[in-house]
């Protein structure tokens, strides 16, 4: 039996051999996807782990629910991560906001929203992504494309970043696929069943970008990397994510 788990990464002391990074994708040339984030949390409870994330206003990220700690770190403009790249940004994470409908057993709503300390320097390595205008689904077979950091399926850390061309598929096959667990009105069902290309541990939180757009969120399937996969459609959240940047700029 395969088990569902949300496409993070945890840091374990020895190999995990569920993890793996973007499967079937290849390098990104470096620094082309300047919206991406490498976030790194922890809890009070030891455990830790790292996602992505995308900005989407200068003091403003996306990422997942999943993705929350009692701590986050933000990493912009890199693309090796262990490397000190002069075209990183570290700035600290002032205020997580998870959807207050987040659901962390069948991982629904799974968005959040991330406040930094300070704003993002925008240049050619840092820069914005552009959300949908309004509440219109991507249509199915439509190619989109995946970014993340993580570990190789062969269990050794990936320094740079990755991508993958995915193609969104029809509701129903993720219906089918993760029943009681997909909701066609707030997830995305993304991934060839044919073809071994999919998100996978380590990447949750990154953006599905489409046309230039951030459709979807990285968000679960099963540990063995099987696709479909299900991301969080984020133009169902339109109306969630500006209301909560409105309040969290009126508490400065």
């Amino acid at each position: 039996m395969h088990f569902l788990v949300p496409v993070l990464l945890i840091f374990l002391q020895s190999s995990d051999s569920r993890a793996g990074e973007i499967i079937g994708g290849r390098e990104a040339k470096p620094h082309s996807r300047p919206y991406m984030a490498y976030l790194k949390y922890s809890n009070k409870n030891g455990k830790s782990g790292i996602c992505g994330g995308f900005l989407v206003q200068k003091k403003f990220l996306l990422t997942a629910a999943h993705c929350w700690g009692s701590s986050i770190s933000v990493l912009l403009g890199a693309h090796n991560i262990k490397k000190p790249e002069k075209t990183q940004q570290q700035i600290p994470v002032l205020r997580a906001i998870r959807h207050k409908e987040y659901n962390n057993k069948n991982f629904n709503n799974d968005i959040m929203l991330l406040q930094l300390k300070k704003m993002a320097r925008l240049n050619q390595d840092v820069g914005l992504l552009a959300l949908p205008q309004k509440a219109v689904k991507v249509k199915p077979n439509q190619t989109c494309i995946v970014a993340g950091w993580g570990c190789t399926l062969k269990r050794l850390f990936s320094d740079t970043l990755q991508e993958v061309k995915l193609k969104v598929r029809r509701d129903y096959e993720c219906k089918e696929k993760y029943r009681n667990h997909y909701n066609h009105s707030t997830q995305m069902c993304v991934g060839d069943p044919n073809v071994q290309k999919a998100s996978f541990q380590g990447d949750s939180g990154g953006p599905l970008v489409c046309d230039g757009i951030a459709q979807g969120i990285v968000s679960y399937g099963f540990q063995n990397g099987s696709s479909p996969r299900v991301f969080t459609r984020i133009s169902s959240f339109l109306p969630w994510i500006k209301r909560t940047m409105k309040t969290l700029e009126d508490k400065r």
